[in-house]
């Protein structure tokens, strides 16, 4: 019997990640449910802004629900762009949040870098924390076209590939979200 579970996201991205990984599951985005409101990520923290998601949603869904908050942190660069990841440019498109970051790193001797993916699971009535991180380093310049967000310009550890280059089951079993659905994933095959 396949379960539903709604993963709170518009992004369609996120959500063909997740159903690489997780199966006997039918996950539903919020477009499924037309839920087309902003949710305002407030929180100071992964953690807090994947809670926020969840909680954002329960009203409008009876059902599992899960969401998941994720970014870049560059320590050279004080941890930015961190929570602000997806909108860093100010104008939420990935070229120009990539060129901010490669302007500003482009007198850094240090490159190291990392992704973070929070997950929190409403699962059953009950909440569930999931988190999952990659280190690795900032590119000099993009390399590939696949993945998205910041995947042509991050260097995973031990890889000589970026993100983009990757294939898709490459990247989902290194990556911080792939290690944090994973998590989900054991706990998700232990309730059913």
């Amino acid at each position: 019997m396949t379960r539903e579970l709604l993963f709170a996201t518009h992004n369609k991205n996120k959500t063909k990640e997740i159903n690489q990984i997780i199966e006997n599951f039918q996950i539903l985005n919020l477009e499924d449910i037309n839920f087309n409101q902003e949710i305002v990520e407030n929180g100071k923290s992964f953690r807090e802004n994947a809670e926020i998601k969840v909680d954002a949603i329960r009203p409008y869904y009876q059902g599992n629900i899960f969401a998941d908050d994720s970014g870049l942190v560059i320590p050279a660069l004080n941890g930015s762009p961190g929570i602000y990841s997806s909108r860093y440019a100010g104008t939420g498109n990935s070229v120009d949040n990539i060129e901010k970051v490669l302007k500003e790193l482009e007198f850094s001797s240090d490159r190291s870098a990392y992704f973070v993916a929070v997950i929190c699971l409403w699962l059953d009535g009950e909440k569930y924390f999931f988190e999952g991180r990659v280190e690795g380093e900032i590119l000099p310049s993009p390399k590939g076209e696949g993945g998205f967000g910041y995947d042509p310009i991050f260097l995973p550890k031990g890889h000589h590939q970026s993100f983009a280059l990757l294939s898709s089951e490459a990247k989902n079993s290194i990556s911080h979200r792939g290690k944090a659905v994973q998590a989900m994933k054991s706990l998700l095959f232990e309730q059913i």
